[in-house]
């Protein structure tokens, strides 16, 4: 794929300016050219906005994404997802996961446990800095009140709304995280003071209102590529920001009555949920109807003319050279992006380049690996992101398709060879328990063994099945459930055989269309972080969060009593399982599995899908073939890369003659189950830990000393000021 290649160009300083620890507040990157200059062509502009893209790219793909809060909380903090390692190894993730052990933790958290200074609020201010410089910049431009007032867009508008998308995604985050926020658009103007969140958002949405007509689409003109925040994104985006806007959030109580205002200046009531915890309450605004409307009105626009953007409700992929099977267009999507291709479902995609950056796509969010750092098949790939096994077994419709791309009960050995990966705590495919399946170095089309974290996958950071289950979701919640359904089943049939879909019955099994949008969303984006959000801005977390505390403990109980337990959709979770390696690509001409055909389910190599191993990891060798080792990987022409997994889903007692049978077949007998009850705590006990589902979620992270010195605020939600 070609990615951006960020000009090296600088426009005398104007988006260059770095920041010392002492100042990193100060969103200012000044420029000495006058705007004239810089803004009377196109080449200058763009590259004026460049260091303002780099500076985004960098801090999503470490700072939120890498190593940054995203990887912390929300890919293992919801009622799907959850953490590999032991609950004390990593506290400083972990409490603010389980949202401070219901708020009691918060006062012993240490401002530094997880975050270090110059962290996620430094570099997204610096995002915003760069993005100011950029904006204000136009905006003395002579020629500025021209290009706005054209009624079109053109280059010029297209930069300035850019500018303007981009600061309003730092800010997005900003607000995810910490609450409220200094907010700033003036460069060179420290960020100091508290602004009410709901203000903030009313104004970046009204920002993106003016510049959305002004902004070409995703691939309307040759330069917008998906790597670009184009109109096709900002009538997405301020959809995004108005349901977030509209939803339950936990805010402070101390901050005065009259603190948190809107757009205009005016005092907001919150329609409130639960009680007070640690001076704070968790709601929303009285006046979110109105803000779910704007999010129908351009949710709507968005869908009608998409751009380039595709959502696909076949899989336009034929079979196979090698006789696989797809079938499966939400795996295609994946495979595209493993392939370094702009997916066709994405709207905008934050880019990177093999070889280069921290890149969490698959080391962090990915399928795992238990290779070396570097020269190996594939190169480590730690997990953070792993899956439920109440939700892997119990939620998940055995029929879905999209169960097996985001889940696997496998990883990689590192030497080119699948393993199964035992639930005890533990990261790479060495422990942790199920993985997140979506990206996987292994299914790339050249996959980078040279060095770990360089994979060269890009964020997808919005795309259109996200439109489509919003727009359902605003329909459903401003009382148009025909519209929300029709919407909610495209993306539903999508992932089922014909006629498995079952929408209606999906529907009254939630309660309602609204619910099931919600519950949807869980299953298109397991393993990608957006549950907890989605749970939080919905207020349906302390719900969920008790249902799985309830399935979890049943599972557990059933493996204790029985050594196995059934879960409502038939699904059988075993103490053990048997387990052996096979020649894949000799029986089926191929390493990596696709989508399980439907006459095949009783195939325990096909069946779970989408796993095994890269088809030729042998051309991909650092070490040169010898006559005598043509294989330098495997050693023989004809490995056992591949595991054939028995009882994954059904039970096979361990003194039948079944298991004899199997063991006779040089299966070996694996704990699987019997981990998880070995493991209850980590299960159990610390899933979301001593949540009582009445108090707020103290979800937020606290200021570091540094942005509280400087910043001239304090610490909310129970936190320490130092």
């Amino acid at each position: 794929m070609k990615k951006l290649l960020y000009s090296t160009l600088c426009v005398v300083g104007l988006l260059t300016t770095t920041t010392a620890c002492s100042d990193f507040l100060d969103t200012s990157s000044p420029s000495v050219v006058d705007a004239d200059f810089v803004f009377s062509n196109i080449e200058t502009a763009r590259a004026a906005m460049t260091g303002a893209y780099e500076q985004w790219r960098k801090t999503a793909s470490t700072n939120i994404f890498g190593d940054g809060l995203f990887y912390a909380s929300d890919v293992t903090g919801s009622d799907i997802e959850r953490h590999p390692e032991a609950f004390t190894n990593q506290p400083g993730r972990h409490y603010p996961e389980c949202l401070y052990q219901n708020g009691n933790y918060a006062s012993s958290y240490g401002l530094l446990s997880y975050q270090k200074e110059n962290d996620t609020y430094a570099n997204l201010f610096s995002t915003i800095g760069k993005a100011n410089a950029v904006i204000n910049a136009m905006q003395k431009a002579s020629n500025f009140e021209s290009f706005m007032n054209a009624g079109q867009p053109s280059e010029l508008s297209q930069l300035y709304g850019e500018a303007i998308a981009l600061r309003t995604c730092a800010y997005r985050e900003l607000i995810k995280y910490f609450g409220d926020v200094p907010y700033q658009t003036k460069n060179g103007v420290a960020a100091q003071g508290l602004t009410p969140r709901d203000s903030i958002y009313d104004a970046c949405i009204a920002d993106l209102r003016t510049v959305e007509p002004l902004m070409f689409r995703v691939g309307e003109t040759a330069a917008m590529q998906k790597n670009m925040l184009s109109r096709t994104f900002v009538q997405g985006f301020i959809g995004r920001l108005c349901l977030e806007a509209a939803g339950y959030q936990t805010r402070r109580t101390d901050l005065g009555a009259d603190f948190y205002k809107d757009g205009n200046g005016n005092v907001i009531t919150f329609e409130k949920k639960g009680v007070a915890n640690n001076n704070s309450e968790y709601g929303r605004r009285s006046d979110w109807k109105n803000l779910y409307a704007v999010a129908k009105e351009y949710y709507k626009a968005c869908i009608e003319n998409s751009g380039t953007a595709v959502f696909h409700q076949t899989d336009p992929r034929s079979a196979g050279k090698n006789g696989e099977v797809y079938d499966n267009p939400h795996q295609y999507f994946f495979q595209q992006m493993n392939n370094l291709e702009y997916a066709d479902e994405s709207i905008y995609e934050y880019a990177m380049t093999q070889g280069t950056g921290n890149d969490s796509r698959s080391y962090a969010i990915g399928r795992v690996s238990s290779g070396g750092s570097s020269k190996a098949y594939p190169c480590k790939a730690y997990g953070q992101a792993r899956i439920n096994p109440a939700f892997y077994y119990g939620m998940f419709n055995p029929q879905d398709k999209r169960r097996d791309v985001s889940a696997c009960v496998t990883g990689s050995n590192g030497k080119g060879v699948e393993k199964l990966i035992p639930f005890s705590p533990g990261s790479t495919a060495n422990g942790g328990g199920i993985t997140m399946n979506k990206w996987d170095e292994a299914r790339m089309a050249n996959p980078y063994v040279a060095k770990q974290r360089t994979s060269g996958i890009n964020g997808p950071y919005m795309r259109l099945s996200e439109i489509y289950l919003s727009y359902a979701e605003a329909c459903a919640a401003t009382d148009d459930p025909m519209t929300a359904k029709i919407y909610l089943n495209m993306v539903r049939e999508r992932s089922f055989p014909e006629g498995q879909a079952k929408t209606d019955e999906f529907v009254a099994t939630c309660g309602s269309v609204l619910n099931a949008v919600i519950q949807e969303r869980g299953f298109e984006y397991a393993g990608e972080g957006d549950r907890r959000w989605t749970l939080i801005r919905t207020g349906q977390l302390p719900e969920s969060i008790k249902s799985i505390k309830e399935m979890t403990l049943k599972m557990i109980e059933g493996l204790k009593t029985n050594g196995y337990y059934t879960f409502e959709n038939g699904n059988t979770i075993s103490s053990y399982v048997w387990t052996k390696l096979v020649d894949a690509k000799s029986i089926y001409g191929h390493r990596l599995t696709t989508q399980c055909p439907q006459d095949k389910t009783d195939d325990s190599v096909l069946n779970p899908g989408w796993r095994g191993q890269n088809n030729d990891w042998e051309s991909f060798s650092l070490t040169a073939a010898t006559p005598d080792n043509p294989y330098p990987i495997y050693g023989s022409a004809t490995p056992q890369t591949n595991l054939s997994i028995k009882g994954i889903f059904t039970y096979i007692d361990p003194n039948s003659a079944e298991a004899a049978a199997l063991e006779a077949d040089g299966y070996t007998k694996t704990a699987w189950g019997a981990d998880i009850v070995k493991y209850e705590d980590e299960y159990y006990k610390y899933l979301f830990y001593d949540y009582d589902y009445q108090k707020a979620p103290i979800y937020l992270w606290p200021f570091t000393p540094n942005i509280l010195s400087t910043g001239g605020f304090t610490n909310g939600y129970g936190f320490k000021q130092e």
